[in-house]
């Protein structure tokens, strides 16, 4: 995505993240001076080379452009991302990834990652029409579970269910009109959730070539709020759809 591989993550939480984070590197912070004592573990732990910036609330807010309440903003740089291939194929033998198409809003963007980390998926996979999952409020609603799940990609023309099938995922696209209902459904040792945006959904080209699982809802209401429904999703994989151990 643009803006150089750098993204600006705020407020103590998501900060705390980003810097015990693998796969992204702090650059530096910018504190009100307010806040520096309350970060001082962090600023303890960081690299020698990342500068931190105290400044009062007005000159911050002056910077920021608005009132930012919060006082702690980092500048971030994202790792270099690998393909959706080689993100898979470096995935254990029983794994679960969420696979997303066309989310384009970002509180949604921010939903979906915090799920996927609450609940043990191993990656996020983003088709080329999602949003970016390091835009400052994406990172924000997911507590910083952006910055700490692995994701990738997918490649303008590739096809998505030939990826997850070569790499011995068994793809489960939900669907209000699915095939089989979510209580049904058990987990193969490796499965790929596929959701797409509120209104459209999936293509009717991947649903006819992908097993379709749906959600049963009261009094004929048909769907869910798409972060919502991954966490419903999830919480079944992750629990109640795993084989009891011998």
């Amino acid at each position: 995505m643009g803006r150089q591989g750098l993204f600006v993550a705020e407020g103590e939480v998501v900060v705390r993240v980003l810097a015990r984070s693998p796969l992204v590197r702090p650059q530096s912070l910018l504190l009100a001076q307010k806040r520096v004592a309350a970060m001082a573990d962090v600023i303890a732990a960081l690299p020698g080379d990342v500068p931190i910036y105290a400044a009062s609330q007005a000159v911050m807010d002056a910077v920021v452009g608005f009132p930012i309440h919060r006082g702690i903003l980092a500048l971030g740089r994202r790792a270099a991302e690998p393909d959706v291939d080689t993100l898979l194929a470096g995935l254990p033998g029983e794994a679960l990834v969420l696979v997303l198409s066309g989310i384009a809003n970002h509180d949604n963007m921010g939903g979906l990652f915090r799920n996927a980390a609450a609940f043990g998926a191993d990656a996020v996979i983003l088709d080329p029409t999602c949003c970016d999952p390091l835009y400052r409020k994406a990172i924000r609603v997911s507590v910083g579970a952006a910055l700490l799940k692995p994701f990738a990609w997918l490649g303008e023309g590739e096809d998505l269910l030939d990826v997850l099938e070569r790499r011995g995922f068994q793809p489960l696209a939900l669907s209000p009109a699915g095939e089989t209902t979510l209580a049904q459904t058990q987990r193969a040792p490796r499965t790929a959730v596929v959701l797409g945006s509120e209104g459209p959904g999936l293509s009717k080209a991947l649903l006819e070539r992908a097993k379709t699982v749906r959600i049963p809802m009261a009094d004929g209401f048909d769907s869910l709020n798409v972060a919502v429904t991954a966490g419903v999703v999830l919480h079944h994989l992750a629990f109640a759809a795993r084989p009891a151990p011998d």
